[in-house]
């Protein structure tokens, strides 16, 4: 196997392109930006998303954060946190807070997990997936009229049942009255949940401290 060995100006290069994806996510549409844009992007978007990121996570109320919400982590509509809306100008004030699905033809009007259990989500009692229900709210099954909308037997590892949790989104204030840790500010799109390392296990493997001060790490 042939090893390939970057200089120093091309390792720049590559921080410097993921560094820009973290920021910009799929706001671009695909192109990249000039470095004008960039900038004017960085200028007007940064400072809003430090002062009104939103934290989502899923857990029963009162409880542990049974999993914690990253860019890459699927909605019921299949589609990722980062292609939901994440950034406001201000914040909405009614709660629940939607967080709408951004792709195009999807009809998801706000994030919403789904437990999986190792690759596959988890099923509905009806037998069938949630990509078989419909995505908008009362989650209806396109494939059989026995099903009322989506409800799985699932188990947390909480010991709670799935049907007890609910997907909350946040915003610092809100997080930390709760006494749960909200990492630093960083300028990166839809990081969700995700406030350090322990973020990305289970909650009740994780049992992340209460702490403000936690490691933050970008993934």
């Amino acid at each position: 196997m042939e090893n390939l060995s970057l200089d120093e100006s091309a390792l720049k290069a590559v921080d410097a392109y993921w560094e820009y994806t973290r920021i910009v996510g799929d706001d671009d549409k695909g192109r990249l930006f000039t470095p004008e844009q960039y900038e004017e992007y960085k200028r007007k978007v940064i400072p809003q998303r430090m002062k009104n990121r939103l934290y989502v996570s899923f857990s029963v109320p009162g409880g542990i954060d049974c999993k914690l919400i990253g860019p890459e982590t699927q909605c019921f509509c299949s589609h990722r946190y980062k292609e939901h809306k994440t950034d406001f100008e201000v914040v909405p004030s009614e709660r629940p807070l939607a967080l709408p699905c951004l792709v195009r033809g999807c009809h998801c009007p706000g994030y919403h997990y789904v437990p999986r259990v190792g690759p596959s989500p988890i099923r509905c009692r009806c037998k069938h997936l949630p990509q078989d229900h419909n995505e908008a709210a009362g989650y209806l099954c396109k494939n059989c009229t026995s099903c009322s909308g989506f409800q799985s037997p699932y188990i947390c590892g909480c010991g709670q049942p799935s049907s007890s949790h609910h997907t909350l989104v946040e915003t610092k204030l809100e997080r930390e009255a709760r006494g749960r840790p909200i990492g630093k500010d960083v300028p990166y799109t839809a990081m969700g949940g995700l406030t350090g390392f322990s973020s990305l296990l289970e909650g009740y493997l994780a049992m992340e401290a209460s702490s403000p001060g936690s490691q933050y790490m970008v993934t």
